[in-house]
């Protein structure tokens, strides 16, 4: 499902990856898989599958847990010792960038994040994983311990093929700008969150 590109070394604050390209061969989507350190085929490797989001991941954003799930996840992969993260490019659950964005304006208004999206007219969750098993079959990964808050993600792995052998939480602390999104998240999307969340933000008036 997937058509390997090349790999490169990526150093990073937590030491050195190995970056790896491949393009999606129904949709010609590019996606990324960063791993580090060597395994054998009957490991259960530490894996992490994080969806695009550039306002988390790039800009900084504090509406979502992205940004530092990111960086957790490539910090847990590194004190491992071995581990793969695949980077997907489904940004905003599946919507696309823009559409994302749209969505924001809407939750800015009072919308929660499902609300959101089902008023644009998509789905919750728009995202799919059934290619995911080509790129980790690529790498040589038959097991995985995956790191996730989320059980249909396990759940889609598993009907993929994947073997899940055990889910490893990842979960971040919430702040005042995102407690309410991770909030929507546990109550409505099933994410298996623990903590309790503070009262969403004030919103600023405009001058």
């Amino acid at each position: 499902m997937v058509e390997y590109i090349t790999s490169c070394n990526l150093p990073t604050p937590w030491g050195e990856f190995q970056l790896h390209a491949f393009i999606e061969k129904q949709t010609r989507q590019e996606h990324l898989a960063l791993t580090f350190g060597q395994w054998d085929a009957e490991d259960a490797v530490l894996t992490r599958l994080h969806s695009e989001c550039l306002t988390g991941d790039g800009l900084f954003s504090l509406r979502c847990d992205c940004g530092p799930q990111l960086q957790r996840a490539l910090q847990r992969i590194a004190e491992q010792g071995q581990g793969v993260l695949l980077y997907l490019r489904q940004e905003g659950r599946g919507i696309g960038l823009i559409n994302k964005i749209r969505a924001y304006a809407l939750q800015d208004e009072g919308l929660d994040t499902v609300q959101a999206n089902e008023h644009l007219g998509f789905d919750a969750d728009m995202r799919s994983y059934g290619f995911c098993m080509s790129m980790l079959s690529h790498l040589g990964i038959g097991r995985v311990r995956l790191m996730t808050n989320n059980p249909r993600k396990v759940d889609a792995l598993r009907q993929a093929g994947v073997n899940v052998v055990e889910r490893v939480p990842h979960e971040i602390v919430a702040n005042p700008h995102n407690s309410h999104y991770l909030q929507t998240k546990a109550a409505r999307l099933g994410h298996l969150l623990g903590q309790d969340f503070e009262p969403p933000a004030k919103k600023k008036p405009h001058s």
